[in-house]
């Protein structure tokens, strides 16, 4: 309860915003506790792009229902920038803003002002570049400020009675596909098509990793003897086949939050979560 009165008390400090949500376990908190404490001064604010899976949006907008905030969507066009497109290893910054350049504009448009995120406390030591962009727009993140963990988020939210309390970690569909790879449309298509037919089969936690001809298959290892029966098996492998992928394996070391980090080098961590001298300069909304 004590960490659950510090973020109110942030909350009650911002006074009104804009919230990027996602639909995920660490967004749906942050409105629900945002919107309990300050009303129709927080609006929800959903970004649609190929990247977000449509069964996200459909549960985004089922969540928001459900919390009772008012919510707005967005096109973003992240697929437009070059740099993104060629997925080097800060492309999520690429991402970030563009997603937190259209929060901030309707923030104002709204008089609203301040633009806020679902980073938690545990994000500060992972591989995220978009934190970056967070910098350079001055998004708040409450959950952050509150110190608030993933354990302790997802306790919360059960406490709050939230479906999301124990909704798998989501991420992007570009973090399918290794660095270095281009990101088109049709791969993204390839890789939610595939995803589809994993939700189909009654997975959970899941990922489709794209590798050329060859689709990487992620699943958690409680999972594994589900996605084995043979009846199961025959069908993924049929199906995600049929998406031009030759080979369809499965990863024996489970799924795991951003494995394309794996690649990674330590330097090549701090390079791309170091910020540029003019990606610093702030774009602030008055009112």
């Amino acid at each position: 309860m004590e960490k659950l009165e510090r973020l109110q008390h942030i909350l009650r400090d911002i006074g009104k915003g804009v919230i990027a949500f996602s639909g995920g376990c660490d967004s749906t908190l942050l409105l629900r506790v945002a919107h309990d404490t300050l009303g129709d001064n927080v609006v929800a604010l959903t970004a649609v792009s190929p990247s977000m899976a449509p069964w996200e949006r459909e549960d985004a907008k089922r969540l928001c229902e459900h919390i009772g905030a008012r919510q707005i969507w967005v096109d973003s066009h992240e697929m437009d920038r070059e740099e993104y497109r060629a997925n080097p290893s800060n492309r999520c910054f690429y991402c970030k803003d563009e997603l937190y350049s259209i929060a901030l504009r309707e923030a104002g448009a709204m008089n609203l002002g301040v633009v806020m995120d679902g980073a938690n406390f545990d994000d500060r030591g992972d591989h995220r570049p978009g934190r970056l962009a967070a910098q350079k727009y001055e998004v708040r993140s409450p959950l952050d400020e509150a110190e608030l963990t993933k354990k302790e988020v997802r306790a919360m939210s059960k406490m709050l009675g939230l479906p999301s309390w124990d909704k798998p970690a989501i991420a992007c569909l570009a973090s399918r596909f290794p660095y270095g790879t281009e990101i088109t449309r049709d791969r993204i298509q390839k890789v939610t098509n595939c995803e589809g037919v994993l939700r189909e089969l009654g997975l959970r936690q899941f990922r489709a990793r794209y590798h050329d001809t060859i689709l990487r298959i992620e699943v958690a290892r409680e999972e594994f003897d589900h996605v084995m029966q043979p009846e199961r098996q025959q069908e993924l492998v049929k199906r995600c086949k049929e998406q031009g992928f030759l080979y369809v394996t499965l990863d024996l070391q489970g799924f795991r939050s951003g494995s394309m980090n794996e690649a990674l080098s330590t330097k090549e961590r701090i390079t791309s979560t170091s910020i540029s001298p003019q990606a610093t300069t702030p774009n602030t909304v008055v009112g």
